[in-house]
């Protein structure tokens, strides 16, 4: 169960990157731009390579990293539109929700219905998945019909990608996989320059971000590149099946960036909700104790 805890450091990591961006994502950039710097910025992995095992692998493995990494490109791009054009709380709960079924369902279709949760796996995962919702669910939340589309299919690109990195790591030494995954996202994230917007952030000198906020984009994404080498070192670890439990437990995310808003942001909070995210914290504790156990 070693992959439980690179799990759960991992999303330590990305509560850090979230309570960032609440301050750098203050009338957020376009979807495409932020898309763009994200992939560009990925490509800074090849420094690794005098550290790590790398290899060239063949053709049929070179390509299935590449879509990997596109397909992961479009989740990212997916995902800032929705942020965008709705609140987060309409969109982050229903990714959360659909998230773990889709990857539960994918895994048990590209391995021919062998990968199925055993019995304490589905007690685990049905509290995980509770609990992850609940906490990031908001008593306002207005769900309309685009906003659940684009939640459905970003849920489903990012559970497509999980199940696919899943096999190049079956297929390819972690480091060698992973690198070409991002070469995959890299070579997407060009592509945006074929739009205006793109083009005239990166060629006009008319940056996005100030110069303050640029440091703090920068940082983010150095946090948040550790998390996702940690997230990939933990679907690398475990088995296929459990990939949707490693979606579920993306609510362990948001216990994190509950605790770290109220000791470093001061946030005050009604009693309502306090009540609702302690309920979701015990949904979730319960399905890492059945985990553990």
């Amino acid at each position: 169960m070693f992959w439980l805890i690179i799990t759960i450091l991992a999303y330590f990591l990305f509560a850090v990157v979230s309570l960032t961006d609440r301050y750098l994502l203050i009338g957020p950039p376009n979807p495409k731009i932020y898309t763009f710097y994200i992939g560009v910025l990925g490509i800074l992995v090849l420094f690794l390579i005098p550290f790590v095992g790398f290899s060239i692998p063949d053709y049929f493995e070179i390509i299935f990293c590449l879509i990997t990494g596109i397909i992961y490109t479009f989740f990212l791009l997916g995902l800032f539109e929705g942020l965008e054009r709705f609140e987060a709380s309409r969109v982050i709960p229903a990714i959360g929700g659909f998230l773990p079924v889709f990857t539960l369902g994918l895994a048990y279709f590209f391995s021919g219905g062998k990968e199925i949760l055993d019995l304490k796996g589905i007690l685990a995962f049905i509290p995980l998945v509770l609990g992850s919702v609940l906490i990031s669910w908001r008593s306002s939340m207005r769900i309309s019909l685009k906003s659940l589309q684009i939640s459905v299919v970003t849920a489903f690109l990012l559970s497509l990608t999980f199940v696919l990195s899943k096999y190049v790591y079956l297929i390819l030494p972690f480091w060698t996989g992973f690198i070409w995954i991002r070469i995959g996202v890299f070579l997407t994230a060009i592509f945006f320059l074929f739009t205006k917007q793109v083009r005239k952030e990166v060629f006009s000198g008319v940056f996005a971000f100030s110069k303050k906020t640029g440091a703090f984009f920068l940082f983010n994404q150095a946090i948040g590149a550790g998390a996702f080498v940690l997230q990939n070192w933990a679907i690398a670890l475990a088995g296929l099946v459990y990939l949707s439990v490693i979606n579920a437990l993306q609510g362990i995310q948001y216990v994190f960036l509950f605790v770290l808003t109220i000791l470093f942001l001061k946030e005050g909070r009604a009693k309502k909700i306090i009540f609702q995210k302690i309920i979701a914290i015990l949904f979730i504790g319960a399905g890492l104790i059945i985990l553990i156990l």
